[in-house]
């Protein structure tokens, strides 16, 4: 009999062909259903549920579930995972994290590039019938500082992207990495002060809400350049908006925004400040290779073997 998994994110055909070809799958992607797919798949003896961080699984979900043994976040992050009661009820958890590392890793250069050489301004002004001559110059992209908040997965490949364009790479984590060749920054504002792009990849949660505030942004400067790939918490929209209307900050990049899925409102009317509907981490490759992982955690879990990615926050 295959085990009973309780999926809580949205999920391609084919990827849920793939899960069903393993588990018995009871698929809840909406938060309209949820609370009934949760006590549907508690009768039905539901052992795993495949969630991810922004949707998360509540201790009261997994009370509900008592032959619950495994909670997997099919991203890096697993912000709305509750750890302690996962813990307090014997439950192991793991995430995909590195998974898709490289397309985050590209989105976030994308908007880099596209933020800092004005690319959407440059594109109404072309259709619009403008020419070059009209034009300031535009911002030199290479060789110069590019910080890092937030040195994982993400944040190394991101460092590698950087040295392409001979960029200077600095970071601040929670601790310093031991074999990072790159010059660690004691905190957010510091790191700030020495860069003139900051790309945000840091977990999401409590312990990093606002960490990009209005003192960050001032020490970031008039000719800096912020980009978003974590969470939308993470940077203090209110913030945000002040120091682009004040000239505080030079163009800012996000993938995501407090108010996802809604757009950020107070950034709307910005002309240099690019917009994506998080999707840093949505390619088929990327996609394919999460699934993967989580097939293999828990293909691991059920022989009594260690995951090969485990929550041990």
């Amino acid at each position: 009999m295959k085990p009973v998994l309780l999926v809580l994110i949205p999920l391609a055909d084919n990827s849920l062909s793939v899960l069903r070809e393993h588990f018995d799958v009871h698929y809840v992607p909406t938060r309209d259903g949820r609370a009934a797919g949760v006590a549907e798949a508690a009768r039905a003896g539901a052992r795993v549920v495949l969630t991810n961080g922004g949707t998360g699984l509540t201790g009261a979900e997994m009370e509900a579930l008592p032959a619950l043994e495994l909670v997997c976040a099919a991203s890096a992050g697993y912000e709305n995972i509750d750890l302690q009661a996962a813990r307090r009820l014997n439950i192991a958890a793991a995430n995909s994290a590195g998974t898709n590392a490289d397309c985050v890793a590209d989105h976030a250069f994308a908007l880099l590039l596209a933020a800092t050489r004005t690319l959407r301004a440059l594109d109404l002004h072309t259709r619009a019938g403008g020419w070059r001559d009209a034009l300031p110059p535009l911002a030199h992209f290479s060789s110069r500082r590019l910080g890092i908040l937030g040195l994982g997965a993400i944040g190394r490949k991101i460092a590698q992207r950087g040295l392409g364009f001979d960029l200077e790479v600095g970071y601040h984590s929670r601790r310093r990495v031991d074999d990072s060749p790159y010059a660690y920054f004691g905190g957010p504002a510091e790191l700030a002060a020495w860069a003139d792009y900051l790309v945000v990849v840091t977990p999401g949660g409590p312990a990093t809400r606002h960490l990009v505030d209005a003192g960050v942004l001032r020490a970031l400067g008039a000719n800096g350049v912020l980009v978003n790939v974590a969470r939308g918490s993470v940077v203090d929209t209110a913030a945000l908006a002040e120091a682009l209307r004040e000239g505080t900050i030079a163009a800012a990049g996000l993938d995501v925004y407090e108010s996802e899925p809604a757009p950020p409102a107070e950034l709307l009317s910005f002309s240099n400040v690019i917009l994506t509907p998080h999707v840093a981490g949505n390619s088929p490759q990327a996609m394919a290779a999460s699934l993967q992982r989580f097939l293999d955690n828990a293909q691991r879990h059920f022989a009594g073997q260690p995951m090969v990615s485990p929550i041990s926050a």
